[in-house]
């Protein structure tokens, strides 16, 4: 199946009041307070995730996670929205694997957000420049990412480059 096959699925314009409980746990999931509610909002489905967008552009997620569903922003949110929150820095030697969708080794992670528990939502940023790379599910709290010296730290569910990255809304 090619990119061009891939495409948004049941998109759908609506109201802030019907999104306002999904967007404030989207907001409060990275620690922002933005009011969204003049902007045009809609609900789609691409790939098995439904999505919120932002004038057009897919900003929010709904991922699975150990307890239930949680609203995140895509990697397209957090480029929009800089969130502090809910972050690992690797160095650039972690990059081309990340790109590629491969997870991320605790060995490339040199700094992350001491709140990080296991089990959370978490973006990857470039050290060096603060660019998103990826996000993921922690499998281990922020202080273990930063002390590891092998092994997985987060599983990978979304990079720039995938579908839902390439997707032209």
């Amino acid at each position: 199946m090619g990119v061009s096959d891939k495409r948004l699925r049941r998109r759908t314009p609506v109201r802030f009041k019907h999104v306002r409980d999904d967007l404030s746990e989207l907001m409060s999931s990275v620690g922002l307070d933005l009011d969204l509610s003049e902007s045009f909002l809609e609900r789609a489905h691409f790939e098995g995730r439904d999505l919120i967008l932002v004038d057009r552009v897919p900003l929010g997620m709904r991922m699975e996670t150990d307890d239930g569903h949680s609203w995140f922003p895509t990697l397209r949110g957090i480029v929009t929205w800089r969130p502090d929150r809910c972050w690992a820095a690797v160095d650039h030697g972690a990059i081309p694997f990340l790109m590629n969708g491969a997870d991320c080794m605790g060995a490339g992670i040199h700094m992350a957000d001491p709140s990080l528990e296991e089990g959370d939502l978490v973006w990857v940023r470039d050290q060096e420049h603060g660019k998103p790379l990826a996000m993921g599910l922690a499998l281990v709290s922020g202080e273990e990412m930063v002390e590891m010296a092998n092994g997985k730290a987060i599983q990978t569910l979304h990079w720039v480059g995938d579908d839902l990255w390439e997707l032209d809304a």
